[in-house]
């Protein structure tokens, strides 16, 4: 089943894609944070594979509505650029609430999430406690207090990307281990956003399939 809900958070009021599973008892949830283009059909195919997989999934509208056409990088980057990071995490954690309370849910959430909501999936990570596995593709905030992290942290980066570098993530798995904090870091030959097939200029069929292969084995074993 797949509905629009509204849930509280600290800032008020939220919405987001809900997606439930057919399979049967309590499941685990997986947040779904979106690119830099909203809502849009294609990160909710991506819940819809965690649906597929037996997971309860909500996918956040950070941008309260506005979904921007994929290829218009300009509205997508100001877009980006105008939301409150701050408020963004508060609306997820009221999203991981929600999902820990849902009749369906064993309590076990992860978080995931695409360019900027890989960014806002490690961000998360450093502010909500108690999560069950975190997995970043190709998105890493531009600072976070990792002393605050106790959740598995996976991480998808490709080595044709100016924006999220492999140092770059390098740097925040080394930032990590100072704190007894591990980040299992996946590095593919491929261009940013690697994952979206609806971009063929950047998909990557064989690489997008090895990363989800490896995160959803990661999530299910963390919160099984």
């Amino acid at each position: 089943m797949t509905q629009r809900v509204t849930f509280p958070a600290s800032t008020g009021e939220a919405s987001g894609v809900l997606f439930t599973p057919t399979q049967e008892g309590r499941r685990p949830g997986v947040v779904v944070i979106h690119e830099w283009w909203g809502v849009n059909e294609q990160i909710q195919s991506t819940a819809q594979k965690w649906q597929s997989e037996g997971f309860v999934v909500i996918v956040p509208d950070l941008y309260h509505g506005k979904v921007v056409p994929i290829g218009k990088t300009e509205e997508a980057s100001a877009a980006m650029k105008n939301l409150d990071f701050g408020r963004a995490v508060q609306e997820l954690a009221g999203a991981i609430a929600l999902l820990k309370d849902h009749p369906r849910c064993n309590g076990k959430i992860a978080v995931t999430g695409y360019c900027m909501g890989g960014a806002l999936a490690l961000a998360t990570a450093a502010t909500v406690p108690g999560l069950a596995a975190v997995v970043s593709f190709y998105g890493l905030p531009p600072s976070a207090d990792w002393s605050r992290v106790d959740a598995p942290v996976m991480a998808h980066v490709a080595t044709e990307d100016d924006w999220v570098t492999v140092d770059g993530a390098k740097q925040v798995q080394q930032a990590l281990a100072k704190h007894k904090r591990l980040m299992e870091l996946h590095v593919y030959e491929a261009k940013h956003a690697f994952c979206n097939d609806q971009r063929p200029d950047v998909y990557n069929a064989s690489a997008c399939a090895q990363a989800w292969q490896r995160t959803v084995q990661f999530v299910r074993d963390l919160s099984a």
